[in-house]
């Protein structure tokens, strides 16, 4: 199966790299797109969209990535600080009351976006996720399952219902709503949350993800179990109409690495893509402030969080470079990297999925290639 789309001759290794993936197998589909500055040097797909192999993944190919669907979530909270309807320093209570229950009435704007807000999932008995409302309202009245603001702890699929909750009550438009008008269409990018059925028809299917590790019998307790119970979406989920037309930033956005980079590289770029000011440079700085830096209680990885991205640290993933960068992944090993030192997005999405949430071994390989060009390209520049 030939690799379509275009790639830069100077990272002609990255396309070779993608096609020894897909004609091997280890990939079954992907797209992988890099933008520099502004321009994309590489915007690539291939394979097959199911796994028996039988149809070829298109340049309007769209796949489920999972909580990469969260870069997009955050962004739009973003957008709504950058027009100062939303302070990431507030409480929610002030944009949303009734949150204050049980003990949650210090927790800030910013805990939502940066996991640290003690309400990674659903406590018992698991609510109807898809019914966004309902789902929500059982998050406002459940108490926090630590101190707020004191470490991490992955919001799973919950953050999409937080986040979102306050997008619509400072915005009037729902988040799938919101993200549509004020990103997807603007940019003109292919990413739907909440996807109507003529659409169906080009979206891949995924391949049974790998099974992360199992927790110790000993830690039946720990917040990680109960945040991982608590979430009740499976992978097999995703070709429902249930899942493909509700509405959860924290994990069913559906588009490809090119959709993803249109909208993302708003961040790289400092908040200006192709003359459309989206956000401020300033409130792009607001990403970079840390939150956490430490064991995730949920993840049990080390992890550094801003407002609204992971942070790098060698603990998470070492093949994400120091300095100005954020980043953040889906299930199975969709990733978006936004490197404002280097003005780069990385963005990839593909349909056999890995067991984590931050990258698989491909796209490890695929970005330690991208930055090993990059590290040549600046030397001859010196």
């Amino acid at each position: 199966m030939a690799v379509n789309g275009h790639c830069d001759p100077r990272f002609d290794s990255v396309r070779q790299l993608f096609e020894r993936h897909i004609s091997s197998g280890s990939e079954v589909g992907a797209s992988i797109c890099v933008n520099i500055s502004g321009t994309d040097v590489i915007d690539l797909w291939g394979g097959y969209t199911d796994e028996p192999r039988t149809e070829p993944w298109t340049e309007n190919t769209i796949v489920p990535v999972w909580s990469s669907s969260k870069c997009i979530t955050n962004l739009a909270a973003l957008i709504l600080v950058d027009r100062g309807l939303l302070d990431p320093f507030a409480r929610v209570s002030r944009y949303w009351p009734e949150f204050a229950a049980n003990g949650k009435e210090d927790i800030e704007v910013r805990h939502f976006l940066s996991h640290t807000a003690g309400v990674p999932a659903w406590e018992k008995p698991y609510p109807d996720i898809y019914d966004v409302p309902a789902a929500t309202e059982r998050l406002a009245g459940q108490a926090p399952w630590w101190k707020p603001g004191t470490a991490s702890g992955y919001h799973v699929i919950s953050q999409g219902h937080l986040v979102g909750e306050l997008v619509r009550r400072v915005s009037g438009k729902s988040l799938g709503q919101f993200i549509r008008d004020e990103l997807a269409t603007p940019l003109n990018a292919d990413f739907r949350l909440g996807v109507e059925e003529k659409d169906y028809p080009r979206i891949a299917s995924l391949t049974k993800p790998e099974a992360p590790p199992v927790e110790p019998p000993h830690d039946r307790n720990s917040i990680s179990l109960r945040a991982m119970k608590g979430t009740p979406i499976l992978a097999e989920h995703v070709t429902t109409p249930a899942f493909r037309n509700a509405e959860l930033g924290g994990g069913n956005g559906i588009s490809n690495a090119r959709g993803l980079n249109r909208i993302l590289s708003t961040i790289t770029l400092n908040g200006e893509v192709d003359g459309k000011r989206i956000i401020s440079p300033e409130t792009v700085n607001l990403i970079f402030r840390e939150q956490s830096n430490g064991p995730d209680l949920v993840l049990q990885a080390h992890v550094r969080f801003g407002i609204g991205y992971a942070l790098p640290h060698k603990q998470t993933a070492d093949w994400i470079p120091g300095g100005r960068v954020c980043f953040w992944g889906g299930w199975g090993g969709s990733i978006t990297i936004m490197d404002l030192d280097r003005k780069t997005t990385i963005t990839y999405a593909m349909n056999r999925m890995g067991g984590g949430t931050i990258g698989n071994n491909r796209l490890e390989a695929y970005v330690r290639e991208i930055y090993a060009v990059l590290n040549r390209l600046q030397k001859a520049v010196l």
